[in-house]
């Protein structure tokens, strides 16, 4: 028997796709018969006793709530005219069954009419409605999902058409809004925008002596986001002297033995099939968030700061000596307005100033992701000594390679994943609510349980943006008396990283250098530039997001991403654990990422191939910009960076207070220096 076609049909209904084939599709050559999962088409021949070398068996099967196809001849000897049956088969499958990307349904005259939003989404999302109505915070949580959905959508729609909206404005601009009469303050040093990532960066600033102001649109302490990380990172926070180890301690919920990371291989080449790659030490740390959350709280309130919650932003207004932020107050609908020094944006991939900042461009790609905190599983399958990195149980599905993550949490709970790399595009922007569908539909496949029997602790989704910078200042996170961190910044890992870790990563160089920046009042676009999270080495592999991403309306063979996974992963197996440790924690130096990369050209010739036909010969050559920025990175730190780091402290005492600009650069370039080849010390 010997397979000829294997094909994604971008459809959950399955059954319609097999009457398709028993019913309606006519080959123009052969006779077709209709079979349980699909046709039979026999060719006629001049050999009766081989009449079974004349056959093609055609079949569909239904995984991951997508239908797929695969033709078969009984022998290996060709049949005449296969292939034009086979190309009519599938044109007409295309116009068939093509891609679709639907949209959540307004739902603002529902909830007007006073139904539920579980009414109100009832008949396009069953699934997510019939399980968030479990969650304790179920329905909150759902009109949260369905309001970043929302947000994210209009956020991405036709940017090159039409300018962002704008919410910042200098203070001299004719169109800038009129000031609200409540004015809560105006003595403040820095004004945080978001609660989540935006309350440690605070917390921190606070206890340096600043007077700091934190807007968060939801109570205080909610989010919808669990986060892991490694021991010696999470460290960082000890070490720069936000938490104590005793803080530190109290809030790991878990530590697993060993993490996994497994592409599905079963439809790749022998060449592009790869054992289990272990990595013990990364994102093994489960953080209890809402305890970090609640400790940064805390010292932020203790040091003199203060928290406005349910409060959202809408705009700012910049003059010389300040920022003005005006927000509504959501329980009272009232605006407010707050003043200060500097405004920090973590509002993550909702914010409006990153689209502003970067004339609609902010984020080239995001990954909608969407899971759960649950419990109840069967004992025999679920170990709660190990969790999964990265890990794929099928092929593309519907545009989209699925990615699920699993995480042991307190007690016998799991934190679990479902995400995929995505193209931003204005037609199909990620969907949210259809990536829960697949999530509580396909949980089964993944891991064996009953989903009836779970019990659902917590929902957790978001869009973690990812950005193809080019160099430092391809991606804008700053202008006058602005800046932005975490994923508002975007300057993340596209692999396995979100904004937490790395603002967590680059902790000390934000915190140390924003201090230099308030000190002397360096508080222009052009100072405030110095000031970000860009690392050479993480930049650089922007690339590899773009090769597990399916182009909007692009057909790829099924099996295509998994492979270009397996591939690069299967290096990893082969290295030495510290190198594939130091790779997927952002470490790698130039040396080991280009040993790595032509170990797997070497493996798998067909990879560049694979990776210029997803990302197109100029998206290449774009990518060669950010390898020479990483290139140079590397030979300067060789000639500078270790006597730059050893210089600078001894300078300090009579530079800074002399030249403070100078200071900041230098000090700037020399975290520069060393992040962008692994390294974490100035």
């Amino acid at each position: 028997m010997q397979e000829l076609i294997y094909l994604e049909i971008p459809t959950p209904d399955t059954d319609m796709v097999k009457d398709w084939l028993g019913q309606t599709f006519q080959p123009t050559i052969g006779k077709k018969t209709a079979a349980a999962s699909g046709c039979v088409i026999e060719v006629g021949s001049d050999r009766p006793d081989r009449l079974e070398s004349n056959q093609l068996s055609i079949f569909v099967w239904n995984v991951q709530r997508t239908t797929y196809l695969k033709a078969f001849r009984w022998s290996d000897l060709p049949i005449a005219k296969e292939k034009q049956i086979l190309t009519q088969l599938e044109q007409e499958i295309r116009a068939q069954f093509p891609y679709s990307y639907p949209t959540p349904p307004d739902i603002s005259s529902a909830l007007a009419a006073n139904k539920t939003i579980f009414e109100a989404l009832a008949n396009d999302y069953p699934l997510t409605v019939k399980y968030f109505q479990q969650f304790p915070n179920g329905e909150a949580d759902l009109h949260r999902a369905y309001w970043w959905e929302k947000r994210w959508r209009e956020s991405v729609q036709n940017p090159e058409q039409a300018s962002p909206k704008q919410i910042i404005f200098q203070g001299a601009e004719p169109k800038a809004p009129q000031l609200p009469e409540q004015f809560i303050d105006s003595s403040f040093d820095l004004i945080y925008l978001g609660g989540a990532l935006g309350v440690i960066h605070a917390a921190m600033m606070a206890r340096l002596g600043y007077r700091v102001c934190l807007v968060e649109r939801l109570p205080f302490g909610r989010m919808n986001r669990e986060w892991n990380i490694s021991r010696p990172e999470f460290q960082e926070l000890v070490d720069c002297g936000l938490l104590t180890n005793e803080e530190l301690e109290s809030m790991i919920l878990c530590e697993y033995e060993d993490g996994f990371s497994k592409f599905f291989d079963s439809n790749n080449p022998p060449l592009a099939k790869a054992p289990v790659l272990h990595t013990p030490t990364v994102l093994n740390i489960a953080v209890d968030s809402a305890k970090l959350l609640q400790v940064c709280g805390e010292k932020l309130l203790a040091a003199g700061g203060k928290i406005v919650d349910q409060t959202e932003f809408e705009s700012a207004i910049v003059d010389r000596e300040s920022v003005t932020i005006i927000a509504r107050d959501l329980t009272s609908q009232t605006q407010i307005a707050i003043q200060g020094r500097l405004l920090v944006d973590a509002m993550g991939s909702a914010s409006a100033i990153a689209q502003q900042l970067n004339a609609g461009q902010a984020f080239d790609s995001v990954c909608p992701t969407v899971g759960a905190v649950l419990s109840g599983f069967e004992p025999e399958v679920w170990d709660f000594k190990y969790g999964d990195v990265l890990n794929s149980h099928g092929d593309i599905s519907r545009g989209r390679q699925l990615i699920w993550e699993l995480f042991p949490g307190e007690g016998k709970e799991m934190a679990i994943y479902l995400f995929h790399y995505h193209q931003v595009h204005p037609q199909n922007p990620g969907s949210l609510l259809e990536m829960y569908e697949d999530f509580f539909a396909i949980l089964p496949e993944y891991r064996r349980c009953d989903v009836d029997n779970l019990n659902w602790k917590k929902a957790t989704f978001g869009y973690i943006p990812g950005h193809f910078s080019l160099n430092a200042s391809s991606r804008k996170v700053s202008s006058d008396r602005l800046i932005a961190i975490g994923d508002a910044a975007s300057l993340q890992s596209p692999l396995v990283f979100t904004g937490f870790g790395s603002l967590v990563r680059n902790f000390p160089r934000l915190t140390s250098l924003l201090d230099v920046a308030l000190k002397h009042d360096l508080l222009s676009a052009e100072n405030l530039a110095q000031i970000n999270a860009y690392q050479s080495n993480v930049a650089v592999t922007w690339l590899f997001s773009k090769g597990m991403m399916v182009p909007t309306g692009k057909y790829l063979p099924p099996e295509r991403i998994n492979a270009m996974l397996n591939t690069f992963f299967g290096v990893l197996t082969m290295v030495d654990p510290e190198v594939s440790d130091r790779f997927i924690k952002d470490r790698a130096s130039w040396l080991e990422f280009n040993r790595l990369a032509l170990i797997a050209a070497f493996k798998n010739p067909a990879l560049l191939l694979w990776i210029v036909d997803m990302a197109g010969v100029k998206d290449m050559l774009r990518w060669l910009s950010s390898y020479f920025g990483f290139t140079r990175s590397a030979i300067v730190n060789a000639l500078f960076g270790r006597w730059l780091a050893l210089v600078l402290p001894k300078l300090k005492s009579w530079l800074e207070p002399k030249y403070p600009q100078l200071w900041l650069r230098l000090l700037s370039w020399s975290y520069a220096l060393n992040y962008s080849v692994g390294k974490t010390e100035s």
